[in-house]
C-alpha cells in the first residue's frame, strides 16, 4: 500500500485517505441521478443508464487512482453528457449508440493528446476569453436544461419560449427544491446538494399522494435490483457507421473534446493546487497521467454504455478531509461500484429532483464571465457569441462554432491575424465547413 500510494511521502495514512474518499463520495453522489435523467432523455432506459454510470464512475475513479496517484474522482461529465443528450441525439436526431461512439472515439483523441504531449499546445492555441466562454456558456445550457425539464420555461408558438405553470404539483415540486438548494449553499451547510435533493424528494413523495404526475417521485414496487442484462456495455459499437455517414462527425468529436479536455485539465489544476501536492514546473506532478487516466475513464465508459468520465471538482471534499493519494480516489470509485444496489433510491430522483440541481450547478458555472475582459471588443463579441448560440440553437456544438468563427473574423477586420495561432485557424475553418455543409 506505501509503495503503491506513496502515504508517508505525502504525510497521510489508510484511514484518513478512506475517509476522505468517503466524504468525496457522497459530495459527488447527486451527479448519479443528474446524468441518469439526462441520459433518459437521449431514449436510453433508466435502469441501464444507472448501471453505465455507476459501474463507469466507479472504475474511472479507480483508474485516476491507480494511475496518477491523484485524491479525484471522476463520474460522467455534465457538460459532455449536455452534449451528448440535447445536442447530437437530441436537435441532431443521432441514435445514442451512434452518441456513444462518438465519445469513444473522443476518449482516444484525448488518450493520444496525453501520450504525444501536445496538451500544452491546444491551451496556448485557443484563447482564455473562449474557454471561460465555453464553461460559462455551457452553465447557462445547463440551467436553461433544468428549467425546461421541470416545466418552469415551456415552448411557445409565439414567443419561442414562455412561463410554465407554476402551480402544477411537479413544477412546484422544483421550484422548492431550488429554494432548498439555494438556501443550503448560502448557509454553507455540508453536502449541500445531496441534503437538498433528499429534501425535495421527500416533498415529492408527500405531494405525489395529491397528484397523479407521472414527474413526481414514488415508491417503487416490484423488483429491487438491476440485472446486468439490463445494461448498455458494448451497444457504442453499433453506433460507428451512424455516426461516420456524415462529415458531422468532425464537428460532434471535436466539440465533446473541447468540453472535456478543458474542464478536465481545468479542474484538474484547480483542485490539485489547492492539494498541496508536488509540482514539477509549476504544474502539479503527474498532470499528464491524469489527463491519461481522464481518456481511459472516457473510453471505459463508453464502453460500458456511459458519456465522457471527466474529473470532479468535488474532490475538494475528500482533500478538505485529508485525501492526499489515489487511495481516497479508489474508495470513491469501490463505494461508486457498490451503488449499484441502491437503485431503489435512486429510483426516486425524478426529472423534477433532478433538475433543480442542473438549475444551481448552471448558475455556479457561470462565474467564469468575470474573467472576460468585455472591454475588448474581440473577446467580447466571440463569448457573447458563444454562449447566446448555445441557448438558441440548444447546441453546445453550434455555440463553440460560431465563438470560434467571430473570434476569426473580429481579429481579422482588427488586423491582428496573426495572433490567431495557426491550429485555432484549422479549427475555424473546420467549423466554418460543417456550417456550410449542414
Amino acid at each position: 500500500m506505501e509503495q503503491l500510494f506513496r502515504l508517508k511521502q505525502r504525510r497521510t495514512n489508510i484511514k484518513t485517505e478512506i475517509a476522505a474518499g468517503v466524504a468525496t463520495y457522497f459530495s459527488l453522489l447527486y451527479i448519479i441521478s443528474v446524468i441518469v435523467a439526462m441520459m433518459t432523455e437521449a431514449g436510453i432506459k433508466e435502469e441501464a443508464a444507472f448501471s453505465s454510470v455507476v459501474f463507469s464512475s466507479g472504475i474511472g475513479c479507480i483508474i485516476m487512482g491507480l494511475l496518477a496517484n491523484y485524491p479525484v474522482a471522476l463520474a460522467p461529465s455534465l457538460g459532455v453528457t449536455a452534449l451528448f443528450s440535447s445536442t447530437i441525439c437530441g436537435r441532431m436526431g443521432y441514435s445514442w449508440q451512434a452518441g456513444l461512439a462518438a465519445v469513444f472515439v473522443e476518449g482516444i483523441l484525448f488518450l493520444l493528446i496525453a501520450l504525444t504531449g501536445v496538451r500544452k499546445e491546444i491551451m496556448l492555441s485557443i484563447p482564455s476569453h473562449l474557454k471561460n466562454a465555453i464553461s460559462a456558456g455551457i452553465g447557462f445550457f445547463l440551467a436553461f436544461i433544468g428549467l425546461k425539464n421541470c416545466g418552469i420555461i415551456v415552448s411557445d408558438e409565439h414567443n419561442f419560449v414562455a412561463l410554465g405553470k407554476i402551480f402544477d404539483a411537479e413544477v412546484m415540486v422544483s421550484i422548492l427544491g431550488i429554494v432548498i438548494l439555494l438556501l443550503l449553499i448560502i448557509r454553507k451547510i455540508k453536502f449541500p446538494i445531496i441534503k437538498g435533493m433528499a429534501a425535495t424528494a421527500v416533498i415529492g413523495l408527500i405531494v405525489s399522494f395529491f397528484s397523479d404526475s407521472a414527474h413526481l417521485p414514488r415508491i417503487p414496487h416490484g423488483n429491487f435490483f438491476l440485472q446486468l442484462t439490463d445494461a448498455n456495455f458494448g451497444a457504442y459499437t453499433t453506433g460507428f457507421f451512424e455516426l461516420f455517414s456524415s462529415l458531422n462527425v468532425v464537428t460532434i468529436v471535436i466539440s465533446i473534446l473541447f468540453v472535456d479536455f478543458f474542464d478536465t485539465t481545468g479542474t484538474l489544476i484547480a483542485v490539485i493546487s489547492r492539494s498541496k501536492l508536488p509540482t514539477v514546473n509549476g504544474e502539479p506532478e503527474n498532470l499528464d497521467r491524469a489527463l491519461m487516466s481522464d481518456a481511459l475513464g472516457t473510453m471505459v465508459g463508453a464502453v460500458l454504455g456511459a458519456t465522457s468520465v471527466s474529473s470532479y471538482v468535488e474532490s475538494e471534499a475528500g482533500i478538505e478531509s485529508g485525501g492526499r493519494t489515489g487511495l481516497t480516489a479508489v474508495t470513491t470509485g469501490i463505494l461508486f461500484l457498490f451503488s449499484i444496489f441502491l437503485y431503489p433510491i435512486f429510483s426516486l430522483m425524478t426529472v423534477c429532483v433532478t433538475s433543480p440541481v442542473l438549475v444551481i450547478v448552471g448558475s455556479l458555472m457561470v462565474h467564469q464571465f468575470a474573467k472576460i475582459d468585455w472591454g475588448n471588443y474581440t473577446e467580447a463579441v466571440s463569448s457573447f457569441a458563444t454562449v447566446i448560440m448555445m441557448l438558441l440553437t440548444y447546441s453546445i456544438a453550434d455555440g463553440i462554432a460560431f465563438g470560434f468563427i467571430i473570434y476569426g473574423l473580429a481579429s481579422l477586420f482588427h488586423g491582428r491575424y496573426k495572433d490567431v495561432s495557426p491550429l485555432m485557424w484549422v479549427m475555424i475553418g473546420l467549423f466554418a465547413i460543417y456550417f456550410l455543409l449542414i
